[in-house]
């Protein structure tokens, strides 16, 4: 019986002391919070994992809207007030992208790995115009529903799209020129 005791005990304690130790971890500042800081391992899979399930169960299909230079030039101009600060433009990366946490991607740069895509270019537009209406958590990345109309957030999420493509000049113009 004090046996048993012992051991019912010593797994309740046990219960206590992991949760205590967290708190205690929390509480004196250990964890990596700043943006220099190493991350937790598998810290980027508790954001990525959830966030792709959920894009994909509800991203839209397809665009509404057509592929056209009307809309590649309004999504550059859209682009450009609203995105590229974080983003960068053409040849121009952001300043300040490089030290946040997560690294903001640079939509109008060459992947490394992948030297054929420009940016999202090989996402779902879908994808794009999901995370510019909804932003993305723990990202720094707002959501623009409120900000934007719905058919701005589809120009910009279809200019995106394009980046590997030719653009009409305009468009092109709106995303290298220097901002005031």
């Amino acid at each position: 019986m004090k046996r048993t005791t012992a051991v019912v005990l010593s797994f309740v304690l046990g219960l206590l002391v992991i949760p205590v130790g967290v708190f205690l971890y929390f509480e004196f500042g250990h964890p990596p919070v700043a943006v220099a800081d190493v991350p937790f391992p598998f810290e980027s899979n508790v954001v990525k994992i959830p966030l792709s399930a959920r894009i994909g169960r509800e991203m839209p299909a397809k665009s509404p809207l057509a592929v056209n230079d009307a809309n590649l030039i309004a999504g550059a101009q859209v682009y450009r007030e609203q995105c590229s600060s974080c983003h960068g433009l053409k040849d121009k990366p952001s300043a300040f992208a490089a030290y946040t946490f997560p690294k903001t991607p640079q939509l109008w740069a060459r992947h490394k790995n992948k030297p054929g895509v420009v940016g999202v270019s090989d996402d779902p537009v879908g994808e794009t115009y999901w995370k510019v209406k909804n932003g993305i958590r723990l990202s720094g990345m707002p959501s623009y529903q409120t900000l934007l109309t719905d058919e701005q957030i589809w120009q910009v999420s279809t200019l995106l799209s394009q980046a590997t493509s030719p653009l009409p000049a305009a468009a092109v113009d709106s995303l290298t020129a220097q901002k005031p």
